[in-house]
């Protein structure tokens, strides 16, 4: 029972690489899309499933239904670091995708998307016994990563078109 949450994710994810496959013409395109897939997919069975990673350890979580920590901030921990890093991406993948979002929309996006994770998580654990822990520390976390990875977004779309508004004047200054 407590692998049904895996199961799900890895048949949506089969159906979704199908549908890319298909629909999706451009090689270019269609290999974007299949690497956005497959980190969604290995993001959410992190997050909801009894498969663990830490730091550079994978095992199973024994049957359990996790803690809950809203009060305590602990920001000054490898997990918390690693966390950022986990949701970067999909901050880079939001900001691409919702190019006008500015940064004030996509902090409150991360912070929402964080709670939704942790809460996602509070449920399976007690439905499905995957022993994730809510925490508060991670919502944080999930947000600051989501929004660094917008942040990176914009500054590389800002360099593109500036390097982009340069590139004409130097050709016509040379002429």
């Amino acid at each position: 029972m407590r692998w049904i949450p895996l199961l799900l994710i890895l048949s949506f994810t089969l159906i979704g690489g199908i549908n890319i496959y298909k629909r999706e013409t451009r090689l270019t395109q269609r290999g974007f899309y299949l690497i956005g897939l497959t980190y969604l997919t290995l993001l959410e069975i992190i997050v909801f499933t009894p498969i663990s990673f830490d730091s550079s350890t994978i095992y199973v979580m024994p049957l359990g239904i996790g803690r809950v920590n809203l009060t305590q901030l602990d920001i000054f921990n490898l997990g918390f670091f690693e966390n950022i890093v986990l949701t970067v991406p999909l901050g880079m993948m939001i900001k691409w995708s919702f190019e006008k979002m500015s940064l004030v929309k996509m902090s409150i996006i991360g912070l929402l998307i964080g709670s939704s994770i942790e809460t996602i998580q509070y449920y399976l654990s007690h439905v499905f016994l995957i022993n994730r822990s809510s925490d508060i520390n991670d919502v944080l976390a999930n947000g600051i990563g989501i929004i660094f990875g917008a942040i990176l977004v914009s500054s590389f779309a800002y360099l593109l078109r500036r390097t982009s508004l340069k590139i004409p004047l130097i050709a016509h200054l040379e002429k």
